[in-house]
């Protein structure tokens, strides 16, 4: 199956097909810094993380671009508050996300452009709109007329007409028509403004993306990220304004993941709805977090809440134990003769088949949409045919080709989804390093005598290792000895 993704406009899903073969221009709406980030916007960024892992495992050349909108009326008013300047808000407020985007195992971007940074682009580009008819000006502010371009509301499924003046429509007493949205806006007293052959004054929000994506990008690019809830007004007013200037489509293909809900509402800054990713990571590690919002499909919306977060622990940590199992068994082949090359054990064989079927399962999922939950499902299962395999085996037989095929499909996994940086044999050496050989090799003839049936030798091994400073846990992946 080849990857397929969600298109905006038809509602279905489509073939991807790049708008320059072998590269892929990417944009995502990043944060507007009036405060620290929270794990709603995370769930954006991690999501465009993983998208663009898959796209550098399929070998094309990612071009990664996220903006931060660094003037606002709510950064202005930060400030104010706090009697700082809005670039003291700003600053601050990104330096915080490059810290925590870091822990959650983020690639940067490859370009962060800032709109002050771009305020000449910014003029030019809308000089262009009112060259061409699009735009207007009016007592220094300047509007884009939304009736000027005919396809208005294709992207979020909106009709001009049933449009109301009201909720998400911005009103201005300057506009022609209550639909037209602000390019520039004059400035207010005491207010951060720039020049312009308008006045002095500041963009409004949307054009700042037109103009950075299409500047790093070009004009015509496959993919613009960023949350469901910039699908009306901002990503449809991005994309008017774009046609509308270059006189060509915009974008091959829009990402709005899902959102995030903290009991019936959305996660939100404004509403002060929210928990920041530093106070949620002082409860959690930030890769159980990474793990917690790559467990559902990215467009779909996730329940946030500290019980969530605590199976998503659970869920990591099964995991990891189980990679770590494989990990061992592959190492105890230097002590046990394995299977002999181009041989297998009927275990084995059965184990060989799902690890083929679970590969196949695992790219269906991501070529479905990126769809990460689905992924990591097929990575439980293939741990679920491990243990299987590992109980009827025995301690005696090691499989070591479809063992090494199944490492070679979780160590993939991890490629695209990236839930233990730090790779497999860092994991292994976190997981037993504090555990002495010792206490290891107890664990290991204690799992045998159960799989023998030997109650009694079991029970005496446990006392063993319990003499030695250890609980013991039975589970269904075995043993677990640690430090009582």
């Amino acid at each position: 199956m080849a990857l397929h993704v969600f298109d905006h406009v038809t509602r279905t899903k489509k073939l991807f097909e790049s708008v320059r073969p072998g590269k892929v221009g990417m944009y995502v709406c990043g944060m507007t810094v009036q405060d620290r980030p929270h794990v709603g916007h995370m769930f954006a960024f991690v999501a465009c993380d993983m998208i663009r892992r898959y796209f550098e495992y399929l070998d094309y050349e990612v071009e990664h671009i996220q903006n931060f909108t660094d003037i606002d009326d709510k950064i202005i008013e930060k400030a104010n508050e706090e009697g700082i300047s809005y670039r003291d808000v700003a600053d601050r407020n990104i330096d915080i996300y490059y810290e925590y985007a870091e822990k959650l195992g983020l690639q940067p971007a490859h370009r962060y452009p800032l709109v002050t940074d771009h305020i000449d682009e910014i003029v030019a580009y809308i000089e262009t709109l009112i060259e061409k008819d699009h735009a207007y000006a009016a007592d220094g502010d300047v509007y884009f007329n939304v009736r000027s371009y005919a396809e208005y509301g294709q992207l979020s499924g909106r009709h001009v007409d049933d449009m109301r003046s009201g909720v998400r429509i911005e009103v201005g007493d300057n506009k022609r028509d209550p639909l037209d949205f602000a390019l520039w806006k004059s400035a207010k007293p005491d207010e951060p403004a720039w020049d312009s052959p308008w006045g002095r004054g500041r963009p409004g929000w949307h054009i700042e993306c037109s103009v950075m994506s299409t500047k790093y990008l070009g004009d015509y690019f496959d993919l613009h990220g960023g949350g469901r809830d910039l699908l009306f007004p901002h990503h449809e007013n991005e994309l008017a304004q774009s046609v509308c200037c270059s006189g060509q489509d915009y974008v091959n293909h829009w990402m709005h993941n899902g959102l995030l809900y903290l009991g019936d509402k959305k996660m939100s800054k404004s509403d002060g709805n929210f928990f920041s990713i530093e106070e949620v990571t002082e409860q959690f590690s930030p890769m159980v977090i990474r793990f917690f919002l790559l467990s559902a499909h990215f467009r779909s919306q996730l329940d946030y809440s500290e019980d969530r977060l605590r199976e998503a622990a659970a869920g990591y940590d099964r995991l990891a134990r189980g990679i770590v199992r494989l990990l061992e068994k592959i190492a105890a082949a230097e002590q046990v003769d394995p299977v002999p090359e181009g041989m297998v054990s009927e275990p084995g064989e059965v184990l060989a088949k799902a690890v083929r079927d679970h590969r196949r399962r695992f790219f269906a999922a991501m070529d479905d949409d990126f769809n990460s939950g689905g992924a990591i499902g097929v990575l439980f299962a293939l741990i679920r045919d491990l243990n299987q395999y590992f109980t009827a085996a025995g301690a005696g037989v090691i499989d070591l080709a479809p063992l090494t095929e199944a490492r070679r499909q979780l160590e993939e996994g991890n490629q695209i989804l990236n839930l233990f940086p730090d790779g497999f044999e860092t994991l292994m050496q976190t997981a037993v390093g504090e555990i002495p050989t010792e206490v290891q090799q107890l664990v290991r003839q204690r799992d045998q005598a159960r799989l023998d049936k030997d109650w009694a030798r079991a029970d005496e091994l446990r006392d063993e290792i319990q003499a030695l400073g250890y609980q013991v846990e039975d589970s269904p992946d075995g043993t677990k000895a640690t430090r009582a």
